[in-house]
């Protein structure tokens, strides 16, 4: 079994750079965990905001599930919204 793809999100926030080191790391695996640091955001709203902004400049192939301060972004075979 192979560890989990982790990344982590500092006060830069969702920047081209960053999203496209998601893309990159998708084109092998198929699910990466992003761990929200404090510099960035320190409210579940702006946490969950987060997520589907990510999600959004991913794509429809892409889900996310926020537990705490930790993204689990999945890519799916098919669109899913």
């Amino acid at each position: 079994m192979r560890p989990m793809k982790q990344l982590q999100l500092g006060k830069a926030g969702l920047s081209d750079a960053f999203v496209g080191q998601v893309r990159q790391i998708f084109e092998n695996e198929k699910v990466l965990k992003i761990s929200i640091l404090k510099s960035a955001c320190r409210d579940k709203e702006e946490a969950r905001r987060i997520g589907e902004e990510l999600v959004g400049k991913l794509g429809a192939k892409y889900g996310f599930k926020l537990l705490g301060y930790v993204l689990t972004v999945v890519k799916f075979r098919k669109a899913q919204r």
